[in-house]
């Protein structure tokens, strides 16, 4: 019987590893879902929720952007799915209210840095990309 298994992994550690019936995430390219006996084949993931199937219910995952691979894992009918991803989180695990206090920072730092008389884009891109993490978790949080 063919089955499929995931990984979910950020460069400190593996969030979740087992087995699943499919993965589901977005790419540049557009959403796409990962079944047992997948063809082979490596992509982006775009930041948004990655979600897992499993027999047990579903299980998401925020991702703020990253990579994935599909290969046979060696094994008989065993097709390894990994996510690769810089940050990443267990929508369950994410604390909203320190997400909401890291939105309204990084909303008090955007309006700094866009100051008419002190334009400093470098400052407003950090804040923006902070700003575009916390709301990722905030939405990710109220699935």
């Amino acid at each position: 019987m063919a089955t499929l298994k995931v990984e979910i992994v950020t460069p400190e550690s593996a969030l979740w590893v087992g087995e699943a019936n499919a993965l589901i995430a977005r790419s540049s390219e557009g959403e796409f879902t990962i079944l047992p006996q997948h063809t082979e084949t490596v992509g982006d993931i775009v930041p948004g929720v990655v979600r897992v199937e499993t027999s047990d219910g579903e299980i998401a995952f925020a991702i703020h952007g990253g990579y994935f691979q599909v290969s046979p894992d060696g094994s008989e009918g065993v097709t390894l799915a990994t996510v690769l991803a810089g940050v990443a989180e267990k929508t369950t695990d994410i604390d909203v209210a320190r997400a909401q206090v890291a939105k309204e920072a990084a909303e008090a730092k955007m309006n700094e840095a866009t100051r008419a008389d002190q334009h400093d884009t470098a400052s407003h891109l950090v804040a923006h990309a902070a700003l575009e993490r916390a709301e990722l978790r905030l939405r990710s949080a109220s699935r």
